[in-house]
C-alpha cells in the first residue's frame, strides 16, 4: 500500500511539473499580449519552483541526473551519522531506560499476571505439562547412585545409636507396660499345661529316679535313699513331683502371692540396673557394629527406589495426581497469594525489580539492534525504503513547489503588467 502512493505521488509531482513545462513553452509564441505575459510568468516560475524542488528532494537521496553535484545524495553519503543519531534518538529520548522503567512502574503485572494463571492452571495444555515435568523429574532421579549414599547413613545412623540409652527405653516400657509380668505368666501357662500333660508324670518320675541313682551319699542318709528309691517307683514319683509342679504354678499365677511377688520384684530389680551392666552393653555395642559392617543392603534399596519410583510414575499418569493433589495445592497457593496484600506486594516488586535490572542490562541492546539491521541494508535499499516511507510527502513538495511558484509568478506577472 505504501509503495503504491508513493508511485502514485512520484507520477502527480512529475505530471504537475509536465504541466508547467507544457504551459510555459505554449505561452511563449503568444507573449505580447498582458495576460498571455501573465500567464506566461505564472508557468515560468512554477517550473522554476518545480524543478527547484525536484533537484532538493532527489539531492537528498542520489546525484541528480547521475551528476555528482556537491552537496548531494547527502543520505548515502551521511548514513553513519543518520544511523548513529536515529540509534543516540531511540536510546535517550524515544525509547531511553528512564522512559521505559516510568512506564513499566504504571503497570500491575500481579493484576494481569494472576487471572492469566487462574485461566491457564486448569487448560489441558497446563495439565498435560506439569504431567510431564513431573514424569521428567521422576525419571531423572538415579536411584543406582543414591542407593549407596542411602546405605551409608542408614549405617552411621544405626552405629550411632547408644546401646544404653536403648536398652533403658526398653527397660522402661517394659516396666510401663508390665510386659515382665505379662511374660511371667506366660510361662506359669505354658508351664501348667505341659505339667497337665498324661507322659508328664512319667517324665518327671524317671528324670528324677536317675537323678536318685547318681547321689552318693553317706551313712543313714545313704540308707534313707534307699528306702524311698524302694518305696517309690518312676509312675508314682512323677506324679507326686507332677502335683507338686501344678500346686506352685497355681501358686505363682495368683497376683497376691509372695513368691511371685518377690521373683518379679527381683526381675525388675535387675532390669533397672541394666546400666550398671558394662560389659553386656559392651558386647551388645561390638555384635551391634560386627552386624552392619557385614551388612550390604545397597542392592536392596535400589530395588525399593525403583518399586517407589515406579509406583510414582504410574501414579502421576492418573486423573488422581492432578485433580486431587496439583491442581488444588495450586489454586490454594494461587489464592493466597491474590489474598495476601504483603505477598502480592512483594511479589510485584519482585517482578518490578526483575524487570529494571533487564531494562537496565539490554537496553543498549535496542540501538545495537537498530544498528545492525541498519547495516546490513547497502545504500540502494536504504535510500529505496525511505523513499518508500516518507516518498509521498517528498514529492508533494515538488507539487506544492511547482503550485506555488506558478501563483506567485501570476502575481508577479500581474504586478509588473499594472505597473508598465
Amino acid at each position: 500500500m505504501t509503495s503504491k502512493k508513493s508511485t502514485q505521488s512520484k507520477h502527480l509531482a512529475s505530471f504537475s511539473l509536465a504541466v508547467m513545462g507544457t504551459g510555459f513553452a505554449v505561452t511563449i509564441p503568444f507573449q505580447g499580449s498582458s495576460w498571455v505575459n501573465v500567464v506566461h510568468g505564472g508557468f515560468e516560475a512554477g517550473l522554476v519552483g518545480g524543478l527547484a524542488d525536484w533537484f532538493a528532494v532527489t539531492a537528498l537521496f542520489r546525484h541528480p541526473l547521475g551528476i555528482p553535484v556537491p552537496h548531494t545524495a547527502l543520505l548515502p553519503k551521511n548514513r553513519n551519522k543518520m544511523i548513529k543519531a536515529l540509534v543516540s534518538t531511540l536510546e535517550n529520548d524515544w525509547l531511553s531506560k528512564e522512559s521505559i522503567q516510568e512506564k513499566l512502574k504504571k503497570i500491575q503485572f500481579t493484576e494481569k499476571l494472576f487471572p492469566i494463571l487462574e485461566r491457564e492452571l486448569h487448560s489441558e495444555s497446563a495439565r498435560k505439562g506439569m504431567v510431564s515435568l513431573a514424569d521428567q523429574l521422576i525419571r531423572s532421579i538415579q536411584v543406582e547412585k543414591i542407593a549407596p549414599f542411602i546405605e551409608k547413613e542408614l549405617k552411621y545412623s544405626l552405629s550411632s545409636i547408644e546401646v544404653s540409652g536403648v536398652l533403658q527405653s526398653v527397660v522402661d516400657q517394659v516396666l510401663i507396660h508390665e510386659y515382665d509380668e505379662k511374660v511371667f505368666d506366660y510361662v506359669l501357662s505354658e508351664a501348667e499345661q505341659w505339667a497337665k500333660k498324661e507322659n508328664t508324670a512319667h517324665q518327671l518320675g524317671s528324670v528324677a529316679m536317675r537323678a536318685l541313682k547318681n547321689i552318693e551319699l553317706d551313712g543313714f542318709m545313704q540308707f534313707a535313699l534307699k528306702s524311698v528309691q524302694n518305696l517309690l517307683d518312676e509312675e508314682k514319683l512323677g506324679t507326686i513331683l507332677q502335683n507338686l509342679l501344678l500346686n506352685v504354678v497355681s501358686h505363682l499365677r495368683q497376683t497376691d502371692d509372695a513368691n511371685r511377688k518377690a521373683f518379679l520384684l527381683h526381675v525388675r530389680t535387675k532390669l533397672r540396673s541394666i546400666e550398671d551392666k558394662k560389659e553386656w552393653i559392651e558386647e551388645i555395642e561390638n555384635w551391634k557394629q560386627h552386624l552392619l559392617a557385614k551388612w550390604e543392603p545397597a542392592e536392596k534399596i535400589t530395588e525399593i527406589l525403583q518399586r517407589i519410583q515406579q509406583k510414582a510414575l504410574d501414579f502421576i499418569q492418573s486423573s488422581k495426581f492432578m485433580d486431587t493433589y496439583v491442581l488444588p495445592l495450586l489454586t490454594d497457593l494461587l489464592n493466597n497469594l491474590k489474598e495476601d496484600p504483603i505477598k502480592n506486594s512483594m511479589i510485584e516488586k519482585g517482578i518490578q525489580k526483575q524487570i529494571a535490572n533487564l531494562v537496565e542490562d539490554n537496553h543498549s541492546k535496542i540501538g545495537k539492534l537498530v544498528q545492525e539491521n541498519l547495516d546490513k541494508l547497502d545504500n540502494d535499499t536504504l535510500v529505496y525504503m525511505m523513499e518508500n516511507n516518507i516518498g509521498k510527502d517528498l514529492q508533494w513538495i515538488r507539487v506544492n513547489g511547482a503550485v506555488c511558484g506558478f501563483m506567485i509568478g501570476i502575481i508577479l506577472s500581474g504586478i509588473k503588467a499594472f505597473i508598465y
